[in-house]
C-alpha cells in the first residue's frame, strides 16, 4: 500500500500517479487531496488503471480492504 498527500501539482497527482501506481501493481494506493477535501482509495489494479476506487470526504473512516481490514480514521486529517 501507498499512501500520498497531494503536492503543489494536484492534477498531476490525480491523472497521472494513478496509472503509474496501476502499471507498478500497487495494489492499494490512498490519496488525500487536499483541495478537494477528499480521500480516494485505488484498488484492483488492472493494466494501467485502478478499476476499483472509492472517494470518501475528508473526517470521515475510510474501510480498507485486507489485509489491512479496518476503517481509517480520518477525523484527524481536517
Amino acid at each position: 500500500m501507498v499512501a500520498e498527500v497531494t503536492s503543489g501539482r494536484p492534477q498531476a497527482d490525480r491523472v497521472a500517479k494513478p496509472h503509474c501506481h496501476a502499471r507498478g501493481a500497487i495494489p492499494l494506493w490512498l490519496l488525500v487531496d487536499r483541495e478537494r477535501s477528499a480521500i480516494t482509495l485505488f484498488s484492483e489494479p488492472s493494466g494501467a488503471d485502478h478499476p476499483a476506487l472509492t472517494t470518501t470526504p475528508t473526517g470521515r473512516p475510510v474501510p480498507l480492504p485486507d489485509p489491512f481490514a479496518f476503517e481509517l480514521d480520518t477525523a484527524g486529517f481536517l
